[in-house]
């Protein structure tokens, strides 16, 4: 039976290994409209939005669902079928030999990385996520 957790969870644990903080629970099996479907503790997931902790796509629809995030509106056109395309199919070109990998010069690969501009960030350092994580069988 599928039951999960939301929880907040280093980027580097394991898929369903140590989480940092479970912030609410997700029932799949529920109805859309009953309340215990998704139940999320809003306060702790405003403070974890607010260290920077990225939510993955399920959970962000759930928070933009509660009002507590945005969901940016993606770009999924409908693409027409093979039947009404007024193009012709396009022949299938062999693929590219790929070169040998050459080793960079010695100046390239002692120059700093760029960094991204700074963002809130958990106190222990390490990128934080929300994600939902499954709850096990007992």
């Amino acid at each position: 039976r599928p039951f999960y957790r939301i929880v907040v969870a280093e980027n580097t644990a394991p898929r369903d290994g140590r989480f940092i903080e479970k912030v609410g629970t997700y029932n799949p099996l529920l109805p859309k409209d009953h309340p215990e479907r998704v139940v999320l503790n809003t306060e702790r997931i405003q403070h974890w939005l607010s260290v920077g902790a990225k939510p993955t796509d399920r959970v962000l629809r759930f928070l933009d669902a509660a009002g507590l995030a945005k969901r940016p509106q993606r770009n999924n056109p409908k693409r027409p079928s093979r039947a009404k395309r007024p193009w012709p199919a396009r022949p299938r070109r062999r693929p590219k030999r790929r070169k040998l990998l050459q080793p960079k010069p010695r100046a390239a690969r002692n120059r700093p990385l760029k960094r991204k501009a700074e963002a809130p960030f958990h106190p222990s350092g390490k990128d934080v996520m929300m994600a939902c994580r499954s709850a096990g069988n007992g």
